[in-house]
Formats: C-alpha cells, sequence, structure tokens
C-alpha cells in the first residue's frame, strides 16, 4: 500500500476542509485490492474512495473484426454502489438501464485510457477498466481516471514480466482533477460540498506530457470569463502535476516490494 500524501500549503479559510486553493485533498492507492484483476488498486482521495480493476480479454470487439481494425482495444465501466451516497443509490442492473451520468462517466474513462496508449502494441486484446465507487464526496470520475491509469500501468507490467507483451504500449501517463469557481474563488479538487455550491464546475484530463485530452467546463447558473478559465487551467495542471507524483510513487512501490 502506498500513502502518498500531498505537501501542507498555507490553509485558505475559505475551503471546508482549510486546503489551499491549489491543494489536493489527502490521497492514497492502495494496490491489488482485488487479487482476480489483471491489476487493481483502491484509490481513495479525500472522503471519495474508488476501486479500479482491470481484466483483459485476448480479444477484441465484433465492430474491430468486421471493420478490418487492428490492435486492441480499452473500454470502461462505472458503477456508484447503493451505499456510496448519503441515500442509498438503486443499482442501474436494479433500473434496467445504465443512466446518462455512468454512460458518459465511463466513455470518459475509456477515453482518457486510449489517448496514451499504443493500441496496435496492445494486441489484439480488449483491456477492462472497472471503476466502482465505494464512497462519494466530489470527484468520482476524475478518481476514476487517475486510479484507472495505475491499475492499467500494474496490469501491464504483469503482461510483460510474464512475457505476454514485449513491447509497452503505455506512451505516457494520465490523471484528472476538478476545478471550479466557488464564491468567485478558482479552486482545484472540489469536494462535494463546494461541487454543489459552484458557479463554474470543470473537469481536466491531462497526459504526463502536459497535453489536454478532455476539458469539460460549464457555468452553473452563471457566466464565466476568459481569465477565469486561464485561472482554472493553471490551477488544474498545477494539481495535476502532484497527481502525477502521486501516481508514480504508487507504481514505483511495487518495484520495492
Amino acid at each position: 500500500m502506498i500513502d502518498a500524501r500531498t505537501t501542507a500549503t498555507p490553509a485558505t479559510p475559505a475551503r471546508p476542509d482549510g486546503r489551499a486553493a491549489t491543494q489536493l485533498r489527502p490521497l492514497r492507492f492502495e494496490n491489488h485490492i482485488a487479487p482476480n484483476a489483471t491489476g487493481s488498486t483502491l484509490i481513495r482521495w479525500g472522503n471519495t474512495h474508488v476501486i479500479c480493476g482491470v481484466t483483459i480479454e485476448d480479444s477484441v470487439p465484433r465492430w474491430m473484426k468486421e471493420q478490418g481494425v487492428t490492435g486492441g482495444w480499452i473500454t470502461a465501466e462505472y458503477s456508484m454502489l447503493p451505499y456510496s451516497t448519503l441515500q442509498r443509490k438503486q443499482r442501474d442492473a436494479t433500473k434496467g438501464k445504465i443512466e446518462g451520468r455512468s454512460q458518459e462517466i465511463q466513455r470518459l474513462i475509456g477515453r482518457a485510457l486510449r489517448a496514451v496508449v499504443d493500441l496496435e502494441k496492445l494486441g489484439s486484446r480488449t483491456v477492462w477498466i472497472d471503476c466502482d465507487v465505494l464512497q462519494a464526496d466530489g470527484g468520482t470520475r476524475t478518481a476514476s481516471i487517475t486510479g484507472g491509469y495505475v491499475a492499467l500501468r500494474l496490469a501491464i507490467n504483469k503482461l510483460m514480466a510474464a512475457g505476454a507483451l514485449k513491447n509497452d504500449p503505455i506512451v505516457q501517463g494520465v490523471a484528472a482533477v476538478s476545478v471550479g469557481v466557488v464564491n468567485q474563488q478558482i479552486l482545484a479538487d472540489l469536494c462535494y460540498t463546494e461541487d454543489s455550491s459552484a458557479q463554474v464546475d470543470m473537469n481536466l484530463v491531462m497526459t504526463s506530457k502536459g497535453e489536454f485530452v478532455e476539458v469539460q467546463g460549464a457555468g452553473e447558473e452563471s457566466t464565466f470569463t476568459e481569465a477565469q478559465l486561464s485561472g482554472m487551467l493553471h490551477c488544474g495542471r498545477t494539481a495535476i502535476t502532484e497527481l502525477f507524483r502521486l501516481q508514480q510513487a504508487a507504481i514505483d512501490s511495487e518495484k520495492k516490494a
């Protein structure tokens, strides 16, 4: 288990937990939480806890075969467990369909992980990224992407060690964080209380080379200026730089075990 916490910075009294504007909530990874998965980690990000598990099938979706698309594929499934929120959340299986929010998030997770993998080097395989939210306090989609990358890295390392993969298909890292404008202040890594009262809410997904994979932002019954947009991008980039350090610490801990 790796327990990686952010460096203490001057507190910002306006935040519920006293964090500075760009400071992340305490974050740690517990690797190999799901023994039957090829790679897995439990990301505890403040009071948001998500299990990210990777399983690999030696086949590709039918549409790839029909269209003659070579290489492999990465896809994701996302769900919030019934007890992850204060009031019980009904399972999608009980409702008979996946709700729109879950579909949007799992597509985002899949896009984020595919963006940093050479699918040709992956070979004729399908990689499943399963993200199950145990406890939600804001940022479940960003935690799923950030933890999903660690689980994927562990899974690929396992395949390479076994000789199933000769070339590393992962090109670079990926992580995500929420940013927003709360009481006219730009903040990173919003907890639920901040997210629910934000004038602007944004999710940033970035690679370790500093490139954007996705920017999801909207005013919540409000608008935002170009200066605020630039400020949110800068704030998010600062926070994601720290996330890459924490991810790498979790991965490197395996080499020392």
